[in-house]
């Protein structure tokens, strides 16, 4: 055998894992960018004060002659695709039940944790959302359960096989949203194990992403997402497997649900509207668009576009709850990681009582910084 085919054989044995291997590609000095380890050191619960190469050293994610493996690569990687030209995330959106004409195409090329976010927000902006309104609380509740998008997703990135030329691809077309990830499964696993036992491919990356709370414990994803599904009164995903991929389905109800209802005769007044997630009317606003752009830098491609929602928003003191409620925010860990503390960091944004940032009054407001970026902005589209 030729020193490949060993090689192909303890990877396919299960026997070395290709994200604990150097990734050469990788320079601490030229690659280990600020932002983005500020970024993943935030993610990752690391303590401020520690050096970046002590605490990558102690997650494993740099060997012991301070090379960066590929679980570290991909992590910190401003494009994934430096490190692995397939590594991304390609989403389309369909007309109808096949694949003739596409609606919409996003590709996704950020670290792995900002794909993810990315992916959830891309889809969570394409489904069906029913927003119920009971006396003044509003409940939001997507046609497919959220957390059981996000399982799967995260499976897909931290499951699949990154040797392969494939990449993730998420396909949306009427009736179903299927996840596509390369690879089959892993050595020792069978389509009978599913919801049983796992056995992660990669299992350095899987442990970072299970500290930065992405992940539950190992072996529950699949379960997880048929509980999910059922709690959630709906058809339970589908799973198949090749020697190539593993494919997961969530059926889609093609029924319309009707827009609204009135008052019960418990003097309850109940809404339901089903539409996409994110207002149109907001993303088409040519006034947000150079906001946008300048915010890439903050936050990831797609992110970017829902800050400038916030920072738009924050020309007046609004809670986070507030801001959560005009951009279409559900979670609010999500909110505080992806949204709110970038645009802190970064000095667009300040606390209304920061001395308290936990304060029941606590609010955000733009800084000068903002406020100056805001005119500017508005000057250039008055010319």
């Amino acid at each position: 055998m030729s020193r490949q085919e060993i090689r192909e054989f303890f990877y396919s044995e299960g026997l070395i894992y290709f994200d604990e291997t150097p990734c050469d590609k990788f320079s601490l000095e030229r690659d280990l960018d600020r932002a983005n380890w500020l970024l993943f050191r935030r993610r990752a619960k690391i303590p401020a004060e520690m050096e970046p190469v002590t605490a990558l050293r102690n997650l494993h994610l740099i060997d012991e002659n301070d090379r960066m493996t590929h679980a570290g690569a991909w992590l910190l990687a401003q494009d994934i695709r430096k490190f692995n030209i397939s590594a991304d995330v390609a989403c389309a959106l369909f007309m109808g039940t096949d694949k003739v004409r596409i609606l919409d195409r996003r590709d996704f090329h950020g670290d792995v944790y900002s794909m993810i976010e990315d992916v959830m927000t891309w889809i969570l902006s394409k489904i069906n959302i029913e927003y119920i309104i009971k006396h003044v609380k509003r409940e939001e509740r997507p046609e497919i359960p959220e957390e059981a998008i996000r399982e799967a997703v995260v499976n897909a990135l931290a499951h699949r096989d990154y040797r392969s030329t494939a990449n993730v691809q998420i396909y949306l077309f009427t009736d179903r949203l299927e996840i596509v990830s390369p690879g089959g499964l892993p050595a020792g696993m069978t389509e009978s194990d599913l919801g049983i036992k796992s056995i992660p491919r990669n299992p350095l990356l899987f442990d970072i992403l299970h500290r930065m709370d992405a992940v539950e414990k190992v072996g529950s994803g699949i379960r997880r997402i048929r509980n999910l599904c059922r709690e959630h009164g709906v058809p339970e995903a589908l799973i198949e497997v090749s020697e190539s991929w593993v494919s997961m389905t969530f059926p889609r109800a093609t029924a319309q649900v009707d827009t609204k209802s009135g008052p019960s005769r418990e003097q309850e007044t109940t809404q339901v509207e089903s539409k996409s997630k994110v207002d149109p009317k907001i993303f088409s606003n040519d006034a947000l668009k150079p906001l946008a752009n300048i915010l890439e830098d903050v936050t990831a491609q797609v992110t970017a576009q829902v800050t400038a929602q916030v920072v738009w928003h924050c020309r007046v003191p609004r809670t986070a709850r507030e801001i959560m409620t005009v951009v279409r925010l559900k979670h609010l860990k999500t909110f505080r990681t992806n949204y709110l503390q970038p645009l802190l960091d970064a000095r667009w944004l300040e606390m209304t009582v920061p001395d308290k940032p936990r304060s029941s009054k606590q609010k955000y407001r733009l800084t000068e910084k903002g406020r100056e970026l805001l005119k500017q902005l508005n000057a250039s589209l008055r010319n």
